[in-house]
């Protein structure tokens, strides 16, 4: 009789330790649907690097009808996956969005375009349609554009803004000269649809001096606040930053990770495997703590945006150290 109470009392014990020890809920939104662009984090689920930070983590893809900030700003997520410039907009407006860690240290976003439609340099650009990415996508190609000088009104001495859906049709039905591509996912669709780079001639942003900070984790300020959501988001960080170093050292097996959380069953085992390559050379060097003069070079390529710039001036308080001190010491 002893014994069965002893074990009562030892099995009462092991249950109260385990719901004192309930996992905090965090929900985090993507930028995009699910694929190697977000392996870290599906990787830090998979590997219960989550868990071992008593965190219970929600991943929300996302899509051509989601829009990150409005997620954020509704209370849909605790965190967003979102470009710098998208974030910066949305502060100025209001939504006071805050970079708490950088896991993205590279851009990859290019402009891809067709040699036999005349694209060679940039100077080629006057009387061209141009394929552009909106949603607060285009806030670096604007930018890039008025440090070039050149219209984007359709005049002819300046280009015609095609808005481009999330796909490379406009370059292959010869709608437009050049179509908005990341190094690691449209890029490769214009190859697999039979252009070779020999075809191509490809604007990195980074090359053009006009990058901005791609894929930060965001969270609104106010909540901040509160010293609980700090810890959970310190946390969270945490986590995600070794997901993301694992899943540079092993990015097969992260593109594999990816591929089994995709309930769409849209993405290829290639195509994956390519992009967490792809991928991987824009996370390295990153330690997820921003980098002040990264963030200062964006800030100066949105307001350079002659009478329509995307920010009109310099933010203050859009980004914090506070959860990445914490989280890599």
């Amino acid at each position: 009789m002893k014994t069965m109470t002893k074990v009562a009392a030892t099995f009462a014990a092991g249950l109260w330790g385990t719901l004192a020890q309930a996992a905090d809920d965090v929900t985090l939104q993507l930028k995009w649907v699910t694929q190697a662009q977000f392996a870290g984090y599906y990787v830090a689920q998979d590997k219960g690097f989550y868990e071992e930070e008593g965190l219970n983590v929600t991943i929300k893809p996302g899509g051509p009808d989601i829009a990150p900030t409005q997620v954020l700003a509704g209370g849909g997520a605790d965190v967003t996956v979102e470009w710098m410039p998208a974030a910066l907009a949305a502060r100025e407006k209001g939504l006071n969005m805050v970079n708490i860690a950088q896991p993205f240290k590279s851009s990859g976003m290019m402009l891809t375009c067709r040699k036999d439609a005349g694209i060679e340099t940039t100077d080629d650009f006057a009387g061209k349609t141009l394929g552009v990415w909106f949603f607060g996508n285009e806030f670096p190609f604007l930018s890039w554009m008025s440090k070039l000088d050149i219209p984007t009104d359709g005049s002819d001495d300046g280009v015609t803004v095609l808005k481009q859906g999330f796909n490379v049709d406009p370059l292959l039905q010869g709608q437009a000269a050049c179509v908005s591509t990341m190094t690691y996912n449209e890029y490769w669709q214009v190859i697999d649809a039979g252009l070779t780079p020999e075809d191509l001639q490809v604007f990195k942003y980074e090359d053009q001096g006009v990058a901005t900070l791609e894929d930060g984790l965001y969270v609104l300020e106010e909540n901040l606040d509160d010293p609980a959501f700090e810890d959970k988001m310190v946390r969270f960080v945490r986590a995600s930053m070794k997901g993301w170093k694992y899943a540079e050292e092993n990015p097969d097996e992260a593109a594999e990770i990816v591929l089994e959380n995709d309930a769409s069953g849209a993405q290829t085992e290639e195509h994956q495997k390519r992009m967490m390559g792809e991928v991987a050379k824009l996370t390295a060097g990153s330690n997820g703590a921003l980098v002040v003069e990264d963030y200062e070079r964006t800030v100066a390529s949105l307001l350079s945006g002659g009478s329509d710039p995307v920010i009109s001036k310099a933010p203050e308080g859009a980004w914090t150290h506070a959860i990445t001190d914490k989280a890599l010491n």
